[in-house]
């Protein structure tokens, strides 16, 4: 396949070397020597892009030493003149959004647009924190005693650990670390394995804000390894909250060990995300927002859209317009302008993709359209797949699970909104929910506390693309972290409540006698 851009010219940019360290304090890299290397490929055209070397234990060990004593300076800063430092970082990130978006387009293989977009998403939440910087605030509350005041406020955690997924390499990373930092907290992040470049690119190009202003060592860390660095940092005491964003079998594993220990974690995992079509929806602007939910970053994300809810009135409408839309989709070269559906991440994603079609035709689902892994010059990596429509029943295990890749189930509902909303329930999942509706009626049903069960609840827009006001997350086994924006920021926190006696007796509450 053909580069479209001077790729050697891009990572030369991004300071992206043919071996890289395992890893980063910010101000210094380490790990140089390692012998563990591994080497990280293009799914969109097989080519090696770099190598990483692999952390070890005590590698992990320095890093999380030196995130601690930076965070007895860090804390110290007053919360604006942090603010600053991210507010800088913002800037770099949009000096150089157009090569570190084409680098995650390129180690990820989602389509350019998406990964400028993803890179957007980072400057937006630089943008938010520099905002949030002056607002970190408590609440005051009257004292049932006479001259007293109470009042609560929000100290900084200490060393949040950053664990994030492939699908969006840099994002998810900025979503927790921007926060954490102006909170006062240092962060060790641990990216993905299968794209760490992004990473390491990021850590170059926020080094320069770092050295201006002197911003001590160890406040923005990363770590390059595989499962074990993600176990050890889940065990470890010294790191009072564990981020993660993957699948709900990892979450559970890091829920656990940190639960262990009664640490924190915030856990971003599956989604099985649902848009319901009724009888009153703006079909036109429905399948855009369905189209888009179910093959961007070809399902690989976690607000994918994943099941389609259909009134029985409009099912077979509904169909006609989807199998049109998917004959004509561009599939390719995810840098190329015309492309909407770039690769899988790698051909074990293609594996589990075709076996979930193969599980749930067995269970008696059809198959419309897609379910082919493409073949050709173009498609010679083996991890361009043709998105697949399946009807099927809710009921189906298949369609209770999460198969990370663009396969969107049909599913036909008669009656009233309520018996479709039952069927976007009945899933272990909760992240993302959608309802295309013209009928006030329906739409506040959707939203009532009797509706929609899932974090995020949208109406007349799809299950994908949230902004980074709102706090992002869900319920059940999406795992009830909430990051981004809203309060999500107090979770970097310890929250503490005070209690200050201005008077000259000491009353007790509850009007308790102590006499002595």
């Amino acid at each position: 396949m053909t580069q479209i851009i001077d790729i050697p010219a891009l990572l030369s940019d991004l300071g992206i070397q043919e071996t890289n360290p395992a890893y980063s304090t910010g101000l210094a890299w380490g790990g140089e020597k390692n012998q563990e290397t591994r080497t990280i490929s293009s799914p969109t055209d097989g080519s090696q892009i770099a190598s990483v070397r692999m952390a070890t234990a005590e590698d992990y060990d320095h890093v999380v030493t030196t995130a601690q004593k930076a965070f007895m300076e860090w804390r110290t800063w007053p919360s604006p003149k942090r603010g600053e430092v991210v507010r800088q970082i913002g800037q770099k990130l949009r000096d150089n959004k157009d090569a570190l978006g084409k680098l995650v387009s390129y180690e990820m293989g989602k389509i350019l647009q998406e990964g400028l977009g993803e890179v957007q998403e980072m400057i937006d939440i630089c943008d938010f924190a520099v905002g949030l910087s002056r607002q970190l605030h408590g609440y005051t509350m009257h004292s049932e005693r006479p001259t007293h005041r109470m009042y609560e406020q929000y100290h900084p955690l200490g060393v949040v650990g950053v664990i994030s997924a492939f699908n969006f390499p840099v994002a998810v990373w900025s979503w927790n670390a921007m926060l954490a930092a102006i909170c006062g907290d240092t962060v060790v992040w641990k990216p993905s394995e299968k794209t760490p470049l992004t990473a390491v690119a990021c850590q170059y190009i926020i080094k320069e804000v770092l050295e201006e202003n002197n911003v001590p060592e160890g406040v923005f860390n990363i770590i390059i390894g595989d499962a074990s660095i993600g176990s050890q940092m889940a065990h470890d005491g010294r790191v009072p909250l564990v981020s993660a964003t993957g699948s709900t079998r990892m979450g559970k594993k890091v829920g656990e060990a940190v639960g262990a220990r009664l640490g924190k974690s915030l856990l971003e995992l599956g989604g099985n995300n649902a848009i319901i079509l009724t009888e009153n929806a703006d079909l036109d602007m429905a399948m855009r927002a369905v189209v888009f939910g179910a093959v961007g970053t070809a399902g690989q994300r976690c607000t994918s859209t994943r099941r389609l809810i259909i009134h029985d009135s409009i099912y077979d409408s509904v169909k006609d317009r989807l199998l049109n839309a998917y004959a004509k989709l561009p599939i390719g070269n995810p840098l190329k302008d015309t492309n909407l559906v770039g690769p899988l991440i790698d051909k074990h994603a293609v594996e589990a993709f075709l076996n979930a079609l193969e599980a749930v035709k067995q269970e008696g689902g059809k198959v419309l359209i897609g379910g082919t892994v493409l073949e050709g010059e173009e498609y010679a990596t083996g991890t361009y797949v043709t998105p697949a429509i399946v009807e099927a029943e809710n009921s189906y295990h298949t369609v209770q699970e999460e198969t990370f890749a663009p396969i969107l189930y049909l599913i036909k509902y008669s009656g009233s909104v309520d018996n479709a909303i039952d069927v976007q329930n009945g899933v272990r999942q909760g992240l993302s929910s959608s309802i295309f509706s013209s009928n006030l009626l329906e739409t506040e049903v959707f939203l009532s506390h009797w509706g929609s069960d899932c974090g995020i609840a949208n109406v007349n827009i799809g299950t994908s693309g949230a902004e980074i006001g709102g706090a992002f997350g869900g319920e059940k086994e999406t795992g009830g972290g909430r990051e981004s924006g809203s309060d999500a920021w107090r979770v970097y926190m310890r929250r503490q409540t005070n209690t200050i006696n201005f008077g000259r007796e000491l009353p007790l509450a509850q009007g308790i006698k102590f006499d002595i």
